[in-house]
């Protein structure tokens, strides 16, 4: 029996309530019986059926990915360090490696300026043509990146729309950085503004208005409310953007015009070496793209590991 507080109505009118005791019967809690134990192990796999599946993903990782990796730098080390380092300090090659780089740090800046303002608008406020931005968004994970490369030729090639202007004023687009960088950008702005928008939207607006209400200018709330609540996912968007952009093939491709020594990058350069049967400088130039998707790879879990525990010290502090 258990042992409540009941409120009785006051013997005259005007008079206090008196709390009185009343007992109430406890309600007895379900036992623990075979048939419930039975259905707690029903709705988990045997441990022969966890250590199959276990094996054919380790299997799976071993043949598709941990073996072309380890045949990469095999391949690049085969003839040995000397003609590893001639492959990738050979005049072509560090052309191809500072175009990457070049390429990359152009349009990853962008794109997080671009990622940044439009999860912004799209978390925080709400206006008209908000699905149609975030299909937009979205373009580029539809589109194969030949065809977004052939869009490029199609609009500022010597046929295309914009090209006779172009040519008219001297402004060479395709065949040159230019061109590279568009495609490059084209292909990879999805990246941080998709790592953001769901963050953004999980966290509401209550710290923002708060900071706006106490006063704070809007770069002010931006600069110290919520730059610092996104900064992990940030950096997971830019880090992915990178990968992203150092690797791209297929638009590049189509609007590089593969000038050696002058539009190639560092996938061109591995493709040309390898169809030319210079297999250990092009092994050697894929070992260099090969220990940049390690790199990233570690990031990557590295910022997943803090955005969860951000995740997890946010919700215990609320």
């Amino acid at each position: 029996m258990s042992t409540v507080f009941a409120d009785l109505p006051a013997a005259a009118p005007g008079a206090p309530r008196v709390p009185t005791v009343a007992h109430v019967p406890d309600v007895p809690s379900a036992p623990w019986s075979p048939s419930v134990a039975r259905a707690t192990e029903a709705t988990l796999e045997p441990r022969w059926v966890r250590a199959l599946l276990l094996a054919v993903a380790l299997a799976f990782l071993t043949l598709f990915l941990f073996v072309p990796l380890a045949a990469v730098f095999a391949e690049a080390f085969s003839k040995g360090w000397q003609t590893y380092l001639e492959a990738i300090s050979e005049d072509d090659a560090l052309a191809a490696i500072r175009l990457t780089l070049l390429t990359a740090a152009i349009a990853v800046p962008l794109n997080v300026v671009f990622g940044v303002a439009a999860s912004w608008c799209i978390a925080k406020f709400s206006f008209r043509g908000k699905s149609l931005l975030l299909t937009l968004i979205d373009l580029p994970f539809s589109v194969s990146p030949v065809i977004s490369g052939l869009i490029y030729v199609l609009l500022f090639g010597a046929q295309g729309w914009f090209g006779p202007w172009l040519q008219a004023h001297g402004i060479k687009l395709l065949f040159a950085v230019p061109g590279i960088v568009l495609a490059t950008i084209f292909v990879t702005f999805p990246f941080v503004a998709r790592e953001l928008i769901p963050l953004m939207q999980a966290q509401g607006s209550e710290e923002e208005e708060a900071a706006i209400v106490l006063g704070a200018s809007g770069w002010q709330t931006f600069r110290r409310v919520t730059l610092p609540n996104i900064r992990w996912g940030l950096l997971y968007g830019v880090i992915l953007c990178n990968a992203r952009a150092m690797g791209e093939f297929g638009a590049v491709s189509v609007v590089s015009g593969h000038i050696r020594g002058e539009t190639n990058t560092m996938p061109l350069q591995v493709e040309i070496l390898y169809n030319e049967y210079n297999f250990a400088a092009a092994f050697a130039v894929a070992s260099l793209l090969a220990l940049l998707a390690l790199v990233t790879l570690a990031l990557k879990s590295f910022i997943g590991w803090r955005l969860s525990a951000s995740a997890a010290t946010s919700t215990l502090e609320q």
